[in-house]
């Protein structure tokens, strides 16, 4: 019986697929050259070499229009697919940027004729996706605040560099000061820097608030202040200074687009009330009003989420954007970023259940933003301490990240400002929940679960 119906399988007849785009074109990018496909019937010669130059891509672009082309299907190969996705979309050509991930593992491909000819032929047949793309004022605003985040990992270096200036010139400065680039670590570097080496005048710099005394501070000042070190401290702190000059050059910037981008309702908006949580702050947070920029332009308050601060909250906008109609379901928006399980099932068995990679700039920040609520006493911190205790951290922060973006979806979808739950509501209903399963648990085993009396 098994050999029969072996036998009938093979004997079978495979439907062919049937292509559902005639006028499809696949281009396969590269530095110095990109090969183009057209259809067989759209020229005498389907598949060209064309340069990098401008006036290729501008002469790529004619030839596209005169074969009739309406969709070109490309590979996400560095940045290189950039300059030639603006000019096909600015002719109104739509342009499909798929992910090489899923066309690595095709075999008997060797060269870029046989990759831009294969990228033609999946897209004729609707095989391919395109990858997610933001609206064209989010992509702006993500290309500042990228370059921005680009400018303070490098001033971190500098800091670093500062750091070992100092402890090499057996500066503690570091143990009386919580942060060096702080109001008395900067006078104090600065006149430092400028040919002070008197610890009792350095140590007068010290700022109201600081915790350690004068005579701390002058005792970690008392150190051999090399000129060699010096001088390596020296450039430091103006490489410190140039960096932090910059951040605040990209902030006007970004400033001026958040005022020039449209709302994405016409209705007015009642005030923004009091900030959630008024005591935090981040050094390098924006010196312009982000939340008050972000509500104007969503309509709602993102900051209201726990664990979401301003900065964070304008990151995630950058990189999703604002129409979430991207994503059917709040489902897909959790694989999109790569923080739902995705299980490898073979023989009946789940092999493996790890998320895939999906956004990573949006995900580290929802990764984050769920690491910090185990130390806050709302319904999201109760939630992740109880599945730190029981899974372990890692599965805690992803699976409470993924809860910060269902809830990240609903407020964007309907545009309802989020209804935080408290911690006593939530755990009344793990309470009841455990009940239930309790009662369930005595019924299948034969026994009445009664309640205790309490005694007084």
């Amino acid at each position: 019986m098994r050999r029969h119906s072996c036998r009938a399988t093979k004997g079978a007849v495979v439907p062919k697929l049937r292509r559902q785009n005639g006028a499809a074109a696949g281009l396969d990018i590269g530095a110095e050259e990109i090969w183009a496909c057209v259809p067989a019937d759209r020229d005498a010669r389907p598949v060209r070499a064309f340069g990098t130059f401008t006036p290729d891509l501008h002469a790529l672009a004619d030839w596209l229009a005169q074969c009739q082309v309406r969709s070109v299907a490309m590979e996400s190969t560095g940045v290189y697919w950039i300059p030639i996705y603006e000019i096909l979309e600015a002719r109104g050509v739509e342009v499909c940027v798929v992910n090489a991930r899923h066309l690595k593992n095709v075999p008997g491909r060797k060269s870029d004729v046989q990759d831009c000819q294969w990228l033609q032929q999946l897209h004729s047949y609707g095989l391919l996706r395109a990858s997610f793309r933001p609206a064209e004022e989010m992509q702006v605003l993500r290309t500042y605040l990228r370059q921005r985040a680009m400018l303070l990992e490098h001033r971190a270096g500098h800091i670093q560099h500062m750091q070992k200036a100092l402890q090499q010139m057996n500066v503690q400065l570091t143990q009386v000061v919580s942060d060096i680039t702080g109001t008395t670590g900067l006078q104090i570097l600065r006149a430092l820097v400028a040919g002070e080496r008197d610890p009792q005048v350095l140590a007068r710099l010290r700022h109201g608030r600081c915790h350690h005394s004068e005579a701390e501070i002058a005792k970690a000042l008392s150190g051999q202040y090399r000129p060699e070190q010096v001088f390596a401290l020296k450039q430091a702190l103006a490489l410190y200074d140039v960096y932090t000059a910059q951040v605040q050059e990209c902030d006007t910037y970004i400033a001026r687009h958040y005022a020039a981008i449209k709302p994405t309702s016409d209705e007015p908006l009642p005030p923004l009330g009091p900030a959630p949580k008024p005591n935090s702050h981040a050094k390098n947070a924006p010196a312009f009003d982000v939340r008050g920029c972000l509500y104007r332009l969503l309509g709602v308050d993102l900051t209201a989420i726990a664990g979401l601060e301003a900065s964070s909250a304008q990151v995630l906008v950058a990189e999703i954007g604002t129409d979430m109609r991207k994503w059917p379901t709040e489902k897909h928006f959790a694989s999109w970023l790569g923080l739902a399980p995705h299980n490898d099932i073979s023989g009946g068995k789940v092999l493996r259940s790890k998320p895939l990679k999906g956004n990573r700039r949006a995900a580290q920040v929802l990764r984050l933003a769920a690491q910090t609520l185990g130390r806050t006493q709302t319904a999201l911190g109760s939630y992740y301490r109880r599945l730190r205790a029981r899974k372990g951290p890692t599965h805690a922060i992803t699976a409470t990240a993924h809860k910060l973006a269902r809830l990240l979806y609903h407020v964007l979808t309907h545009r309802t400002p989020y209804q935080p739950q408290s911690q006593e509501t939530y755990d009344q209903h793990l309470r009841q929940r455990s009940i239930r399963h309790l009662k369930r648990t005595a019924a299948r085993l034969g026994f009445t679960l009664l309640p205790q009396p309490v005694t007084a």
